[in-house]
């Protein structure tokens, strides 16, 4: 005969006594291990010694000044609490916070030409009024092509020249580009008649280009002085148009690119006239190169150091590379133009290094701006910084807090 089967009832009860058993076995709260939602997972910790290498993987950091676990008293094994580890600097589907900007190399280029058609017209005003011929012919010449080259690039930039004639329907002062608009539509025609002025001498003494002929340097003179008046306003708008955007190291710079700017403008048309003029003639572009000089290199230094967080596009990959170089270039074509005054190869020399000083840095502050808006962590840590100032600003004590305005 086959063995005789426990009952139903037997068999419930051998079930409840296991359930009961198991009940007294299971750890108390201080060996439990905590699931992320703050309540235990109920199974017992690795040698019974509450929370222990077994979850040691798990990152746990206990908060200052906060109990951790349930309400009202804590865990009895430590107080500590799982807490959500700090965000990395992405975005949504691997794309940058900011757009980096659409400007291609014509646009670092249009911030060197125009630059150097600002100094060169400083150096022919100042050959104009100190009787020196060679720098007002250099730098007149010399306005007139790099204006020239200044509209190419920038109607290429725009696609259609037509852009830039329907920037002149109105005038916003509150708009660089409009303003800037504005600055190159008097400078241009300014500086064209002050060059074609430099023309007079080949023209005929008689009849009608004969009076032509000697009309052309007075108006030519008056055309200088007024370009000359136009010149800082169109070296130093570019840097307020590059201030004035969203990119990071560009909009914390804007104290510092109109004095680049000026700086890189002045050293530019000095190389102008140390090449084009004998060293007899060349003094007032080795003034102007010194002055030029110390604005750059001061401005560059600054941006390189003052801007925390966002000074470091500036310093490091090509951008670094390119402002180190025009420091060594400005360095140099300084001393050269100092020292070598009465020889006209070092002159040159000169010259040419302040001219490729210019670009490299024009290019450097354009490159360094474009680097910090691909990168999320130049938008999200100033914004961090600035908030958390903001905080710590209204928490401060009322004797020292400001009084809320009415």
């Amino acid at each position: 005969m086959s063995p005789q089967r426990p009952e139903v009832g037997e068999i419930f009860r051998r079930f409840r006594d296991r359930l009961a058993a198991d009940g007294r076995d299971r750890p108390t709260a201080s060996t439990e291990l905590p699931a992320a939602n703050g309540e235990s997972t109920g199974l017992p910790a690795a040698n019974g010694a509450g929370t222990s290498s077994a979850v040691g993987q798990q990152r746990r950091t206990a908060e200052p000044g906060r109990r951790g676990g349930r309400r009202g008293g804590g865990r009895r094994g430590g107080g500590e609490e799982l807490r959500v580890p700090e965000a990395e600097f992405t975005s949504y589907y691997g794309r940058p916070i900011l757009k980096a900007p659409v400007w291609k190399w014509d646009i670092a280029a249009y911030l060197f030409t125009g630059g150097l058609a600002a100094g060169s017209s400083l150096l022919a005003a100042g050959g104009q009024l100190t009787g020196r011929p060679a720098l007002r012919r250099a730098g007149r010449v010399t306005a007139l092509a790099a204006v020239s080259a200044s509209a190419v690039f920038l109607v290429k930039d725009l696609g259609r020249p037509a852009r830039f004639h329907h920037m002149l329907r109105v005038a916003k002062l509150t708009s660089p580009m409009s303003v800037g608009t504005w600055i190159l539509t008097a400078y241009g025609p300014a500086a064209g008649v002050a060059a074609i002025a430099e023309a007079a001498g080949v023209l005929p003494r008689h009849g009608l280009l004969g009076l032509a002929g000697r009309a052309l340097p007075s108006v030519g003179h008056v055309a200088g002085l007024l370009a000359a008046g136009t010149a800082p306003a169109l070296a130093t708008y570019t840097g307020v148009l590059l201030a004035d955007t969203a990119v990071p190291s560009w909009h914390e710079a804007y104290p510092e690119l109109p004095v680049i700017f000026a700086g890189s403008a002045l050293a530019s048309g000095a190389g102008v006239g140390l090449l084009a003029a004998p060293p007899a003639q060349a003094g007032p572009a080795r003034r102007m190169a010194v002055a030029g000089a110390a604005l750059e290199l001061y401005g560059a230094h600054r941006v390189e150091t003052r801007l925390g967080l966002l000074s470091e596009p500036y310093r490091q990959g090509s951008p670094g590379r390119l402002l180190r170089a025009g420091r060594m270039l400005t360095a140099g074509g300084v001393a050269g133009a100092l020292l070598g005054r009465r020889s006209r190869l070092v002159g040159a020399l000169s010259g040419a290094a302040l001219l490729a000083a210019s670009v490299v840095t024009r290019f450097g502050i354009f490159y360094g701006g474009v680097a910090s808006a691909r990168d999320p962590r130049y938008t999200v840590v100033p914004q961090r910084e600035r908030a958390d100032a903001r905080r710590t600003g209204m928490d401060l004590p009322s004797d020292r807090a400001a009084p809320p305005a009415m």
